[in-house]
């Protein structure tokens, strides 16, 4: 089943060196931060956690606006939260096959990864064709042309800022959340 989603990765910059230099335990207390605070706005924005990358993680929404209010806040939060580490993320929309239920496979999951292999510390990346209809407080300045792996033309990208005015919605919109999938 083809689905039109909002897919998102985060990662935060620098996790490998702070394991390194701090040792694990203290690597290990970060990364809990990280994912708590992450499930924390996932709930608060609408969206869901489709999977853990280690110190990182997918996300998927129904709403483009629900994403992006949710990848600036966690890149706010989280970022003040994992002191001294930042978070990179990269944000994509389209359509997506849903693959055994649980996994999306396609390109706009793939672009939302390479976007955030190419942002910087504090950067939230977005195709600059997809940077429109914003929630209110956000914008989005030109970044540039990026030659991203897998893709055979450079994509233009946007660096979206600001603080989204957006109300929480508290619901991930996917199917199986809904009646009958629910009693």
């Amino acid at each position: 089943m083809r689905v039109l989603r909002t897919f998102a990765f985060a990662d935060l910059s620098g996790f490998t060196n702070y394991t390194t230099e701090h040792g694990d335990d203290a690597a290990g207390r970060v990364l809990g931060e990280f994912r708590a605070v992450t499930r924390r706005l996932a709930s608060e924005r609408g969206v869901r956690v489709a999977k853990w990358l280690g110190d990182g993680c997918m996300v998927v929404a129904i709403d483009q606006e629900d994403m992006i209010a949710f990848a600036l806040d966690l890149e706010r939060e989280a970022t003040a939260a994992c002191d001294p580490l930042s978070l990179r993320i990269g944000v994509a929309t389209g359509r997506a096959l849903l693959f055994e239920g649980d996994d999306y496979i396609g390109s706009a999951v793939n672009l939302a990864a390479r976007l955030c292999d190419a942002a910087g510390p504090g950067e939230v990346l977005v195709p600059v064709e997809q940077a429109v209809d914003l929630p209110e407080g956000v914008t989005a300045t030109p970044h540039g042309v990026i030659a991203l792996h897998g893709f055979p033309q450079p994509v233009t990208v946007a660096n979206l800022a600001g603080t989204p005015m957006v109300q929480g919605r508290n619901d991930t919109g996917e199917l199986w959340t809904r009646s009958p999938f629910l009693a």
